[in-house]
């Protein structure tokens, strides 16, 4: 995650499972702080909203199955929560970064429809941001400090693939 200079708003950008497409998305600072105390297990003494919405989701006897960002119309991303409850699946409308919030809380998967996700052209940001991008670590994730400078080497003409 990542603030973005030019709008002030964060940047949650989200990586293939075992590829190299991304998906960034634009969220609220209140999303972002969720995300980032869930990541780095950080907790309130009171819940906060996602924290509630779990609580919710199992107390009526539900589960959250998955995430799955939809689509993106006139620069505003769709979700939808798929949860299960005994033989049925209901699907709830949101936004990804509640939905990205909530999964992180209760473990569910998170997908985005193919046409979101785009491969970044690395040959032409240098060696600093092919160095930047590369994974780290076990199942591909980045290190703070990579993104930290893949985010910085980012381009504006990066993200006029996203249509935004």
């Amino acid at each position: 995650m990542g603030l973005d200079s030019t709008t002030h708003s964060y940047v949650l950008v989200l990586q293939e499972k075992g590829g190299s497409r991304l998906l960034p998305i634009w969220i609220g600072q209140p999303e972002a702080e969720s995300i980032v105390m869930q990541i780095h297990n950080i907790k309130r003494v009171r819940p906060l909203t996602h924290d509630l919405c779990k609580s919710l989701i199992l107390g009526l006897g539900g589960a959250l199955r998955r995430v799955q960002i939809t689509r993106v119309e006139k620069n505003t991303y769709y979700a939808e929560l798929h949860i299960s409850r005994g033989e049925g699946v209901v699907q709830i409308d949101a936004r990804p970064s509640d939905s990205i919030a909530i999964a992180l809380r209760v473990a569910a998967p998170i997908y985005a429809a193919e046409s979101l996700l785009s491969s970044i052209e690395l040959e032409e940001q240098g060696d600093e941001a092919t160095e930047a991008s590369e994974p780290s670590g076990e199942g591909g994730e980045m290190s703070a400090e990579q993104l930290k400078a893949y985010l910085e080497n980012l381009r504006p003409e990066d993200f006029g693939k996203f249509n935004l």
